[in-house]
């Protein structure tokens, strides 16, 4: 979906994925424009965990159980929260399913935000992939990680830059197809301006920037070279040692 027009702005968007330095490619990411109503898009990110193939089964349910769930999703009537909390909690039964059949333990994270017509925009995420919203090249807001090192440092534990290359780094507290229900952490941004962006993540890729460094390259590129230059950028700086990566960028443009 590179770009959808709406009332006197456009959205536009760009993903990028790479399996870095794994053997197998577990993240996946889709933006999707609504079938019917202009200026309505959908990003969503999961990051598999679990197995050879179990990871890439647990993305590819949640990018599936999303699709569903947003084609039948009418922005005028539907509440978006709502249907952020549905796409978690199916995708996440989905994937015990599927785990039920198969040899692996299949787990992933979700990231993913709802913009509507109006510009309102509504996000959920569970484990450590992350919403970004930027106006300009600030950040205004991230969503925090469920897991471990984030703990920390909510508890004044650790710093940020600690976190970063803490031992206990990949351990998360929340997720989706574990035995405990998910944390259905969804949250609401009013009005988008133009010129706001808003960036999904999985920590393959923020793992390797700073919010200053993410928002100035969202801000000064379009969507799609922003898009190729953070993934360009976060396999130089893994020096051969990265994760697999994705990222949904959209960005609020003025019509010219």
């Amino acid at each position: 979906m590179p770009t959808a027009v709406a009332k006197g702005y456009r959205l536009a968007a760009a993903t990028g994925i790479h399996r870095g330095d794994r053997a197998y490619q577990q993240d996946q990411v889709e933006i999707l424009a609504h079938p019917r109503v202009p200026g309505c898009a959908f990003a969503v990110l999961a990051d598999g965990m679990g197995g050879k193939s179990g990871g890439r089964k647990a993305a590819d349910q949640v990018i599936l159980t999303a699709k569903q769930i947003f084609e039948r999703h009418a922005p005028a009537k539907d509440d978006a929260a709502e249907m952020l909390k549905q796409v978690v909690m199916e995708s996440h039964l989905m994937i015990k399913l599927t785990a039920i059949t198969s040899e692996e333990e299949p787990h992933a994270t979700i990231a993913a935000f709802l913009i509507g017509p109006t510009r309102e925009c509504d996000y959920v995420h569970a484990g450590d992939s992350r919403v970004y919203h930027f106006r300009g090249p600030e950040m205004v807001s991230r969503t925090l990680d469920h897991s471990y090192v984030q703990r920390l440092i909510s508890e004044g534990k650790i710093t940020e830059e600690q976190a970063n290359n803490h031992p206990q780094g990949n351990l998360l507290t929340g997720c989706l197809g574990t035995q405990n229900d998910p944390p259905l952490a969804t949250g609401r941004i009013e009005k988008l301006l133009v010129g706001d962006s808003m960036l999904a993540c999985s920590d393959g890729l923020w793992h390797y920037f700073t919010p200053k460094e993410l928002g100035a390259i969202v801000h000064a590129l379009p969507p799609r070279e922003a898009s190729e230059m953070l993934v360009s950028k976060a396999r130089q700086r893994a020096r051969g040692g990265g994760d697999n990566l994705s990222l949904a960028l959209v960005r609020i443009d003025p019509l010219t």
